[in-house]
């Protein structure tokens, strides 16, 4: 196979996969009332605590316009809250209220399930190997 013919199967299952897992993602989010986007924004409060907003859209790639849409729609569900930064006073954090942390935590349940299925279709030392590239390539994104 040449460069050409490998980079034209990457491109087949980079989209496949990422069918895949979106189909995946949107059935786990289905009837819990909120979008994917806005499960994201838990997720993200869930794995890193409460955050700055200027924090939050970095880590989750939008922009703080965008991301203000989502806060407010997440408070008014009662699954995130805002409040004061201790250490800066003209600054506003978002975290997770406790029905949020219920959610995140069964969302992230959900996630660590699919991940020992999928770990568990490589050979043993796949593992390792594929655990680098994701980094390596999460890390050029």
């Amino acid at each position: 196979m040449d460069e050409c013919q490998h980079t034209e199967e990457l491109t087949r299952l980079l989209i496949e996969f990422y069918e895949r897992f979106s189909s995946w993602e949107q059935a786990v989010v289905r009837g819990s009332g909120i979008t994917l986007q806005q499960m994201h924004t838990l997720e993200t409060l869930g794995s890193c605590g409460d955050l700055r907003m200027k924090e939050l859209a970095e880590k989750m790639g939008v922009t703080t316009g965008s991301l203000t849409v989502l806060v407010d729609r997440l408070v008014r569900a009662e699954l995130v809250e805002r409040k004061p930064n201790a250490q800066d006073r003209r600054s506003i954090q978002v975290g997770l209220t406790p029905q949020g942390a219920t959610l995140y935590a069964e969302h992230h349940g959900l996630h660590a399930q699919l991940s020992q299925e999928l770990a568990g279709a490589l050979e043993p030392e796949e593992l390792p190997v594929l655990l680098g590239m994701l980094r390596r390539l999460n890390h050029h994104f």
